[in-house]
């Protein structure tokens, strides 16, 4: 009996960027990205309005200048290091056993393309890894979401397997450990912030088990009943990393960032906890951002620079951000283990 020597696809999925910093390219994947109904949870019909008529053409000038200062000879940070994550776990893996390819939600390279180049390798099961810890309707909801609709259309379709979280993988946590260590002992910091993308409060609620999540010391414990609660995943990152660094509760804050529109999210918001650390004098802060596994836009500008530049402005001496994951060794570790234990 022949045996099957068909492969196994591994599809790692990041939240997308724009092409170039152009501000056309930088409206283009505003509209994708909010135009999905995950991430802006309106009706279709006020959704399109707020995104194309407000949102894209306002923001898109601004967000392009932001892009501007991110970029590199290598184009996006966002991109390049999850090319750079994917060339190294392919040579980590069995090449007689794993086919390799990373997409985008949004934009390029596309899902579609993707998913595509897989069944042209007639991969035998998929494995589909968002790259986002924490699970939330808007990323990773949003990624198995789009691969069902793709795999909709095909005649054949083969095992999906979908890795909707890594929060407790001990090889995620350790490298962000070593990550944080390498900062730590360079200079003595008072306060460790862990500082993640918000959601707005609806979402979270809309995802409650049992009326279960009311939006505070409800996320204190990590139980069955929150443990897709994205906001509580948060606080269960915090904990997990500061008890692995040796960091005492009380020098640990979670927060929240990149708030877009009126409507309340998850708080506390990290503009807040900027201005409250201001306020007692603290003076010398290392800011983790455990929501994202490769520097970009949120990273390195908002936290890096915008709220560093606020700390300051506020009588802060030091604000210093932890790298991501990008391509840390012991991160690819974990992306194969994830890989390997679903095979």
């Amino acid at each position: 009996m022949s045996s099957n020597k068909s492969k196994v696809g591994v599809l790692l999925v990041n939240l997308g960027t724009p092409d170039s910093t152009q501000t056309g390219d930088v409206r283009k994947y505003l509209r994708e990205f909010l135009m999905d109904g995950r991430v802006i949870d309106f009706p279709a019909v006020p959704r399109w309005m707020l995104v194309n008529l407000i949102i894209a053409p306002f923001r898109a000038p601004k967000s392009a200048g932001e892009y501007r200062k991110l970029w590199t000879d290598r184009g996006s940070p966002l991109l390049f290091h999850t090319e750079d994550l994917k060339e190294k776990l392919v040579k980590k893996l069995d090449s007689s056993k794993y086919h390799v390819v990373m997409a985008m939600r949004y934009q390029n390279p596309s899902l579609e393309k993707g998913l595509e180049e897989l069944m042209k390798a007639k991969v035998k099961k998929i494995i589909v890894l968002p790259l986002f810890p924490q699970y939330a309707s808007a990323t990773n909801g949003s990624v198995m979401d789009k691969v069902m609709e793709i795999a909709r259309g095909w005649q054949l379709i083969p095992e999906i397997t979908f890795i909707n979280n890594f929060v407790e993988h001990p090889l995620f946590l350790e490298a962000w450990a070593e990550l944080g260590r390498e900062m730590m002992a360079k200079d003595s910091y008072e306060k460790f912030v862990f500082s993640y993308h918000g959601l707005p409060e609806r979402q979270i609620k809309k995802g409650s088990v049992e009326n279960y999540c009311q939006l505070g010391a409800c996320c204190n414990k990590y139980t069955s009943k929150n443990q897709f609660c994205y906001r509580a995943q948060c606080f269960h990152t915090t904990r997990l990393l500061a008890e692995k660094l040796g960091i005492p509760s009380e020098k640990t804050l979670t927060c929240f960032q990149s708030r877009l529109g009126k409507d309340p999210w998850i708080q506390p918001y990290t503009e807040d906890v900027i201005h409250d650390l201001a306020k007692e004098g603290v003076k010398k802060v290392l800011v983790f951002s455990p929501a994202f596994v490769a520097d970009c836009l949120e990273t390195t500008i908002e936290v890096g620079q915008e709220y560093k530049e606020e700390f300051l402005e506020q009588g802060g001496e030091k604000w210093d951000l932890v790298p991501s994951l990008n391509s840390n060794d012991t991160w690819v570790e974990c992306v194969k283990d994830l890989v390997e234990s679903r095979t």
